[in-house]
């Protein structure tokens, strides 16, 4: 049997792999559970991973100019190739072809993971991206493959021409699964048929962390080395400033005046210690030799502990300022009693692993309903709260350290649940392959 998986998640080589830690944290548990359901199937891929995790997973990634390549050629390839499927559909015949086509042709299923930029979000990535992701997709469906999308959160959408088709690429897919429940009540707002569509988790509630041992020297001469007092681990991004784009950099000092609040009232209130932490990556990019790096999130979050060793609390906060790999990021997580955080998969790292988790909603456009959905789906999202509205914040963030001890117990057994969630997003890839 061979597996296709292709879709948004396509972008240049080290970018799901080496960039955005919550990337990875999908992107392995992934590909392990298409090879738990699949054993003997051979995994072809248009994302863009480094030959040690090809080896290591299992897979094998195509060129990425199948899918995608950020030039003037994409959408003529995608419209001549969505051509030669549908005279093949109509007649049988192939009169012509290209990679991707013969990439699809030998595939037994073809799996489209897109995260939440199946939509209009799409196009933040690259002109026409949705529109050439629906070409890819379609040309897939008449060629005749069965076609999943799986664990996504969908939407929103421009209502515009390119809608009609979307609707008639996701009538034709085979299975359609969520990885929250909002993004059902998104796909039907926008008109789209969800009556079969499945409301489950996130691969990355699966990702396993490094063992307390191999982070060890990270959390020496820090306040989670022999605690003294509980600790609570702050994450923010871009996302979560009132003020856009994300990626800036020319911050004013008191577009950080509700955080630095926060926190202080936190430490005043009751008596903790607070470790910030940066949950992005970067890297050198090829041909430099390749060498991971401070992602765009810490130089905001550095700032922000700089502020604070200005205030009367400077000796109870405490900065990571290493570079860790997803999986001791994730493992420090787990060592904080409690978590704030502003980057989704952070928390998820936090939630995974039963740490009551307050989660900071994006501050600007474009919105992510996935931070919502992914807070339902582990029975906290009474716990999100409004960067515009510091009482929000600071009510919640009480409420969760006050209630820690409950939220941790619910998350023991809630995560059980989640467990399986996830696994049914690929057991369920059974029922529509011959």
């Amino acid at each position: 049997m061979k597996i296709l998986v292709i879709g948004q998640g396509t972008l240049h080589w080290g970018r799901l792999e080496f960039g955005n830690i919550g990337n990875y944290y999908i992107i392995e548990p992934f590909f392990r559970e298409l090879h738990r359901v699949f054993p003997h199937a051979a995994i072809q891929t248009t994302f863009q991973m480094s030959d040690e995790f090809q080896s290591k997973e299992q897979i094998t990634s195509v060129p990425m100019d199948e899918y995608y390549s950020w030039t003037e050629k994409d959408l003529p390839l995608a419209y001549k190739e969505y051509a030669i499927a549908s005279v093949y559909e109509q007649t049988g015949t192939l009169i012509d072809t290209t990679p991707y086509i013969e990439d699809v042709l030998s595939s037994d299923l073809v799996i489209d993971f897109s995260g939440d930029i199946w939509g209009q979000n799409a196009d933040l990535v690259g002109s026409n991206r949705f529109l050439i992701g629906l070409l890819k997709e379609r040309c897939a469906q008449l060629l005749g493959k069965p076609t999943a999308m799986l664990a996504g959160s969908p939407g929103p959408f421009n209502r515009d021409s390119t809608l009609d088709f979307a609707h008639l690429v996701f009538n034709n897919f085979a299975l359609v699964t969520n990885r929250e429940e909002i993004s059902k009540s998104v796909l039907s707002d926008f008109g789209f048929d969800v009556s079969n569509v499945y409301s489950l988790a996130c691969p990355a509630f699966e990702f396993e962390p490094a063992t307390l041992a191999q982070i060890q020297q990270y959390i020496e001469g820090t306040p989670l080395a022999n605690k003294q007092k509980p600790v609570i681990g702050f994450v923010l991004c871009g996302w979560n400033l009132l003020k856009g784009p994300f990626s800036r950099e020319n911050w004013e000092d008191q577009e950080f005046d509700g955080y630095i609040k926060m926190i202080k009232q936190m430490v005043e209130k009751f008596n903790v210690d607070v470790c910030l932490m940066s949950h992005s990556n970067g890297f050198q990019v090829p041909p430099a030799e390749f060498e991971l790096t401070k992602g765009r999130d810490y130089p905001l979050i550095k700032r922000i502990y700089e502020l604070l060793t200005k205030t009367a609390i400077a000796d109870r906060v405490y900065l990571f300022n290493g570079i860790y790999t997803p999986a001791e990021t994730k493992a420090i997580i787990g060592q904080f009693d409690m978590l704030i955080s502003g980057r989704v998969h952070a928390a998820v790292a936090g939630l995974s692993q039963s740490v009551p988790t307050m989660i900071i909603d994006y501050g600007h456009e474009p919105k992510a309903h996935k931070l919502r959905g992914f807070a339902q789906v582990a029975n906290v999202e009474r716990y999100v709260a409004d960067p515009h509205s510091f009482s929000d914040m600071i009510s919640k963030a009480f409420e969760v350290y006050e209630n820690r001890k409950g939220i941790r117990r619910m998350l023991i057994d809630r995560n059980k649940e989640i467990k399986a969630l996830i696994k049914q997003n690929f057991d369920l890839l059974k029922t529509i392959v011959k």
